[in-house]
């Protein structure tokens, strides 16, 4: 069986239908004439646009950067918040508004808002939506042929990888513990959540948001047990700011070459901030928007360094949780059933149906031996992986068409947005749209960056389209 292309037109696959295949293909539709291409989004959900991070159906999972900057349309800051007016989409969630008067709605709701924007584009046929997973891909003339999970084929003149968040990598000592009913790999299993009694005692591994997400949604469920949350530096991340300013700081006038002197100069400008009765929040804001002229200035070894050394740091400041579960955090602070440890996992074995963690402090350097009813790891997407966990990237990659990027945080890319391979050069027809991207690119997590890189790979693959157009007009 076979996905067809339509009879005489270039078909572009965007692999993945979250996000950033959603806002691709958005973007594609919009630049393009009618019936100038097929676009086809392979995407196994029933709708595009929600992806991992917006199919939550938990209600405390919210959206944690303030309703007004999310937006599917650059320099429109306000598109997601008036479409959350014009449909009353949040007049039923009573804890959408802060106390700041800032709206974080449910992290669905922004799925909704992607999704709503996409549909005359389905409706039209301008984009097609696959329901499947891409099982292999294989090189058919100068295209792809594109084999789905459910047998049909699909060709495509040029592919998009828009595969973002892989889940965490399970830790080396927790592979003894794997088959242990108590483990939960992925945390965006609800049924494996919603199987935590509600006196059970838990290991979150990792602190960042998915961490807070699990701890907010465990407590929603009626959990009242001990949780610990466990990373290497014990970081918990930040609230967002009640109150937004403008950025503060300059880091790209003067582009930095040492990550130590970035550092440096974050610091800097932090503590003159501070003397103008201002805090860090600014100014980190300032070197987000600035993140990806900051990233390409630095050398390779400085960008690694900066993985190495200053990620963990950048992260917990980087990606605030929203007010409503910081409220969460603190009070099971407050109550002693939660507590933040900085350290690493030994070992893991199981023990009467538990598993018996051996940790290791950071400080102390000391051995801590704990017995847990569930340990949940949350250590955010194990992009280095990428390779081996995505079957259509493990193809391309087989292939020699797309390899990681130096730093490890995705795959290579060049400045138009096109996968380099292993020979070390691009692929003409192969682009990588979102946070994939972002080893190349530098700061690509956040909605306002990808959709700013959705909207350049859109415009990479129209003039790709435009030339091979030219060239089929010149053959014939």
């Amino acid at each position: 069986m076979s996905a067809s292309r339509r009879a005489g037109k270039l078909t572009v696959a965007i692999i993945g239908g979250g996000f950033s295949g959603a806002a691709t293909a958005f973007h594609l539709a919009r630049l393009l004439p009618a019936d100038a291409a097929d676009i086809v989004v392979v995407e196994p959900r029933e709708a595009l646009g929600y992806g991992l991070a917006y199919s939550t159906a938990d209600p405390s999972h919210r959206i944690n950067v303030r309703a007004s900057r999310m937006t599917l349309i650059s320099g429109e800051e306000g598109h997601f918040s008036d479409w959350l007016e014009q449909t009353g989409a949040i007049l039923d969630d009573t804890q959408a508004i802060a106390a700041s008067g800032a709206i974080y709605p449910q992290r669905r709701v922004f799925g909704r808002y992607v999704e709503s924007h996409l549909q005359p584009f389905l409706q039209s046929k301008a984009i097609r939506h696959v329901r499947a997973e891409v099982a292999w891909v294989e090189r058919s003339g100068e295209g792809y042929r594109l084999v789905l999970s459910d047998g049909a084929t699909l060709s495509a003149d040029a592919v998009v990888i828009a595969a973002t968040h892989p889940l965490p990598a399970l830790p080396a000592p927790l592979r003894s513990v794997a088959s242990v009913a108590g483990l939960v790999a992925n945390p965006y299993d609800l049924e494996r959540l919603q199987a935590i009694g509600r006196d059970d005692r838990v290991l979150i591994v990792g602190t960042g948001l998915t961490s807070a997400d699990v701890i907010a949604a465990l407590d929603r469920r009626g959990h009242r047990g001990r949780i610990t949350a466990l990373s290497r530096h014990g970081y918990r991340s930040h609230v967002q700011a009640a109150m937004q300013g403008d950025p503060i700081g300059d880091f790209t006038s003067l582009p930095l070459r040492s990550a130590t002197v970035l550092l440096r100069r974050i610091r800097a400008t932090i503590a003159a901030a501070t003397r103008q009765g201002e805090d860090w929040y600014p100014v980190l804001d300032a070197v987000r928007r600035q993140g990806q002229l900051i990233w390409q200035a630095l050398p390779l070894a400085e960008q690694r360094r900066v993985v190495r050394h200053l990620r963990a740091l950048w992260d917990v400041h980087r990606f605030r949780i929203a007010p409503q579960v910081a409220v969460v955090l603190d009070r099971r602070l407050d109550e002693g059933t939660l507590a933040y440890r900085a350290g690493s996992i030994v070992e893991a074995e199981a023990a009467d149906g538990r598993i018996r963690v051996t940790q290791r402090s950071r400080r102390r350097h000391d051995l801590i031996v704990e017995t847990f009813d569930s340990v949940i790891v949350t250590t955010g997407p194990a992009h280095a992986d990428i390779l081996r966990t995505n079957t259509a990237i493990a193809a391309l990659g087989h292939l020699g068409l797309v390899r990681l990027d130096p730093t490890g945080l995705g795959l290579g890319t060049d400045s138009h947005g096109r996968a380099v391979g292993k020979s070390g050069h691009p692929a003409d027809n192969i682009f990588i749209s979102g946070p994939l991207a972002r080893g190349s690119v530098g700061e690509l997590m956040g909605i306002p960056e990808v959709t700013a890189h959705a909207e350049s790979i859109a415009t990479e693959i129209h003039q790709w389209l435009g030339y091979q157009t030219a060239l089929r007009r010149r053959a014939s």
